[in-house]
């Protein structure tokens, strides 16, 4: 590989960066707009399936879609189309069309090209950086996704409150474009592999779909990593309710600083918030300098009992700053965690199956945390959410403790051919 791919990487990551940024502006937009306008829970549940469906249904056609085809130019078309759709909104409610249903639209469109465009960015990354630096690129990409979606909810609401939302949607609009050119002119990626492209029709599709889920299931990392993804994730959903904790515990009384700065209840779920993403940023720098164990499992299965420890602590503590410590713990540890995992997924999936493998890691992922906060919520109201903090960090340390010991995943964080591949 050329010595000059860290620069490639880094136009890479800087240019998705910026899309996610202006991405990031309109969800955050869109979905405080419909709140305030409405302030309905079943917008609310709308919201949430607009934003989730498309992806999810998309998602095993969008795996075929980055095995066969350029990644590059896939993600690209991907940015063009929510380009095309975000401005299309943006006109008609500057015409006068302000219609809740047009931004439910705009939602699912975006949720579809979301869906359509991680298989092949996931694909594209260990096709740019050496086996070696994939735990760390992905650390340092994580930090940069974080900055990037952290910063976007507080500009979004300021934009919010001086203009209107047509105007956050432009914005998307001209960062999307920028994405697009710095991808297309300045990153260079090596040649595609392509199965036979005059196969098509859903039948083919449907093949290879299932010739991915074969390949997953030949594959005992794979297998344990679907495992692992879905039973955490689940768990991990119960992070969703801190908000709630916060406000049940520390939501009554106004604190004061030096008599001058009085903290509401708003101000501390800010704070808390604050503390979570604070530690995420920091978690991908450290794991992005210092690189991990040299056996990729050892940080996985490390910093899964840390997260598990940070967990339980959650639902222990009773001090409101204690608490937000412990959210930058969580997001810390979870930050250094999820670097080393994805690293080892992207070793040991053989290239050509690289984009399927990952669509339905994702697809797993992404419903077992809808699924978990779909329980939790309503569990939150019968059972304290103390417990329920404390209970899923336990289940999570626990899993974390075997993973030290499990001979799949010791294999898959020293491998440097790649247990995953046919060749």
């Amino acid at each position: 590989m050329s010595k000059k791919w860290k620069k490639n990487v880094a136009l890479y990551m800087i240019g998705q960066g910026i899309t996610l940024f202006g991405a990031s502006l309109v969800n955050y937009a869109v979905m405080w707009h419909i709140t305030l306008e409405t302030r309905s829970g079943l917008m609310m549940t709308l919201i949430i399936i607009a934003g989730f469906m498309p992806t999810f249904l998309i998602s095993p056609f969008a795996g075929v879609w980055a095995d066969r085809y350029n990644k590059k130019y896939l993600i690209n078309i991907s940015d063009a189309f929510t380009a095309i759709v975000t401005l299309i909104m943006a006109i008609m409610f500057t015409l006068g069309y302000e219609l809740i249903s047009l931004l439910l639209i705009c939602l699912a469109a975006r949720a579809f090209a979301r869906g359509t465009q991680m298989p092949a960015y996931n694909a594209l990354l260990p096709e740019l950086v050496p086996k070696e630096s994939l735990t760390r690129v992905n650390g340092f990409n994580g930090s940069l996704q974080t900055i990037m979606m952290f910063a976007a909810p507080s500009l979004s609401g300021i934009l919010i409150a001086i203009a209107p939302v047509q105007t956050v949607l432009f914005i998307d609009v001209v960062t999307t474009i920028i994405g697009i050119s710095i991808l297309l002119f300045f990153v260079k990626t090596p040649s595609t592999i392509k199965n036979d492209e005059s196969k098509s029709g859903v039948k083919q599709y449907l093949t290879e779909i299932s010739e991915g889920f074969r390949y997953i299931k030949g594959s005992a990392f794979l297998k344990l990593s679907l495992v692992i993804s879905a039973i955490i994730n689940f768990m991990i959903a119960t992070t969703a309710m801190t908000a709630l904790h916060v406000a049940r515990n520390w939501g009554d009384d106004i604190w004061s600083i030096f008599d001058t700065i009085f903290i509401k209840a708003e101000h501390r779920l800010a704070i808390s918030e604050i503390g979570y993403s604070g530690g995420m940023v920091l978690g991908g720098l450290i794991i992005g300098l210092w690189g991990g164990f040299k056996n990729k499992n050892y940080t996985f299965a490390m910093f899964t009992v840390l997260v598990g420890i940070a967990q339980i602590s959650l639902g222990l503590v009773n001090n409101f700053w204690v608490f937000t410590l412990c959210m930058g713990f969580t997001g810390l540890f979870l930050s250094i965690r999820s670097a080393p995992i994805m690293a080892m997924l992207q070793s040991n999936i053989a290239r050509e199956y690289m984009g399927r493998s990952m669509s339905t890691l994702m697809m797993m992922a992404s419903l077992t945390l809808q699924l978990g906060m779909l329980l939790w919520g309503p569990l939150g109201d019968v059972v304290a959410i103390d417990w329920l903090l404390a209970g899923s960090g336990a289940v999570i340390a626990v899993m974390g403790l075997q993973f030290f010991f499990n001979k799949t995943l010791l294999n898959a964080g020293s491998s440097t051919q790649g247990v995953g591949s046919r060749e």
